[in-house]
């Protein structure tokens, strides 16, 4: 049997990291609190707002054809094998795969005619996750900048609020869902596991069952008392120790704190409702999504990979991705509507590009950066709309075409921060949030 080490109190080590708060291993609660917190300290106070965002990204590049924007009288080899149908509003068609996003399509608005030109996973999905193109030196010794994602400006703006880092995401992160040159603080809280199990826990916010939030405040003391001996003295006010306090401190109110718990513990959850999102592991976490939202975290990313069909596609799609994609999406737009959360909440589903319009060889499609659907729902986008179109075979966007800069402009803007504001890279290097997007006005009442 291995050694267990005890502290003095009778406290383990491995309670400690159980917590995530006795030690700075990765990015847990109290490292963003300590580090979010700094970072304001330095930037001055973050100017509150009362929208949040929900984004779908759907890794891979979904099909524009298989899910909004259906072509039924194109030749049967860019068709595919799949019907349209109708949806709650009159002239609006969109896949058969997607019958109850149909039947709420007069809470949403897709939009057919964003387009950029980069074919690749890496580059598209740097673009449509910060608003800007994957930068490519001009030589060897070149300066890049990578821009940082929607999530972390959005941290970078609001800072933390009701103790919850305003960025997070699940159940991991885009590769372009980071912070890039706004540093490490603004880095989502990262959510992994399943919703649908039921031993599901979120690390250091949940206290595991063997911990009573009287044996946490026992490890308190016990961590003041070990902080307490690497001091010289208590009145340096500028020892790190002294102010670790603080946000290990925030930490600990963090996983008592009853607004926490009542975000994260979806056995909270009426059954109905959790049945309404799908007892998937894709509709728990939207569930989840809406709960954090409803407590005022600002951004949450929810992760839903394995859309690069070039195999299968209209199977694939069928059975195993849009079931679950159309019910628990479709339950979110609803849910928040029902319970007045929509108008300030605002919820996207897209990933990095469309789908070619010809079915290979493989019954698949390729990537295909020239055409794509976005999906836009609340903080007041207009309800029951299509925003601009392809051409009739859908290989381009046609009609009031728009850029991913664009996109950027109008989510920024919903989310009340300037898309045209400049940031500064840790050398002082000036960095425009967004070069030269406007926001989308169909998406404004």
């Amino acid at each position: 049997m291995s050694e267990i080490n005890r502290n003095c109190s009778g406290t383990t080590r491995r309670d400690f990291l159980q917590l995530g708060l006795g030690t700075v291993l990765g990015w847990g609660m109290v490292d963003l609190l300590r580090l979010r917190a700094s970072a304001a300290q330095a930037s001055g106070k973050f100017s509150p707002d009362e929208v949040n965002c929900i984004l779908i990204w759907m890794d891979g590049g979904p099909s524009h054809y298989e899910t909004f924007d259906p072509k039924p009288d194109a030749p049967k080899e860019i068709r595919g094998e799949l019907d349209p149908i109708k949806t709650s509003v009159p002239g609006i068609r969109f896949c058969e795969t997607a019958p109850k996003l149909a039947a709420v399509a007069d809470k949403l608005t897709i939009i057919r005619s964003i387009c950029h030109r980069d074919p690749n996973h890496g580059g598209g999905n740097h673009y449509m996750m910060t608003g800007a193109p994957t930068p490519v030196p001009v030589n060897c010794g070149a300066f890049v900048t990578f821009h940082p994602s929607f999530g972390s400006v959005v941290s970078h703006r609001r800072g933390l609020r009701n103790g919850l880092p305003a960025y997070m995401t699940l159940p991991n992160i885009s590769r372009s869902g980071g912070p890039n040159f706004l540093g490490a603080q603004h880095a989502p809280f990262v959510i992994g596991g399943n919703p649908d199990n039921k031993d599901f826990r979120v690390r250091d916010v949940v206290l595991p069952a063997s911990i009573s939030e009287s044996r946490a405040a026992t490890r308190q003391q016990l961590r003041r008392e070990l902080d307490r001996m690497l001091r010289l003295t208590e009145a340096v006010a500028e020892d790190p120790a002294v102010s670790f306090d603080q946000y290990y401190a925030q930490g600990i109110d963090l996983v008592t704190s009853p607004k926490a718990q009542a975000a994260f513990d979806l056995r909270r959850e009426p059954d109905k409702i959790r049945d309404l999102y799908g007892r998937t592991d894709f509709g728990q976490r939207l569930l989840l999504c809406r709960r954090l939202v409803e407590v005022g975290v600002s951004f949450v990313t929810c992760y839903f990979g394995g859309w690069d069909h070039h195999t299968n596609i209209f199977k694939s799609l069928k059975e195993k991705h849009m079931p679950k994609f159309d019910q628990g999406l479709a339950a979110l737009i609803s849910d928040l509507d029902d319970r007045g959360l929509l108008e300030r909440t605002l919820v996207v589903a897209l990933g990095e590009f469309g789908r070619t319009p010809k079915v290979n060889k493989d019954t698949g499609r390729d990537h295909w950066p020239n055409a794509m659907s976005v999906l836009m729902a609340g903080a007041g986008t207009p309800r029951g709309q299509i925003v601009g179109a392809t051409d009739a075979k859908g290989y381009y966007a046609s009609e009031n075409v728009h850029s991913p800069e664009d996109f950027a402009a109008s989510l920024y803007t919903k989310m009340g921060i300037d898309p045209h504001q400049t940031l500064h890279t840790n050398a002082g290097r000036p960095v425009q949030l967004v070069n030269g997007g406007k926001p989308i006005k169909e998406l404004f009442a």
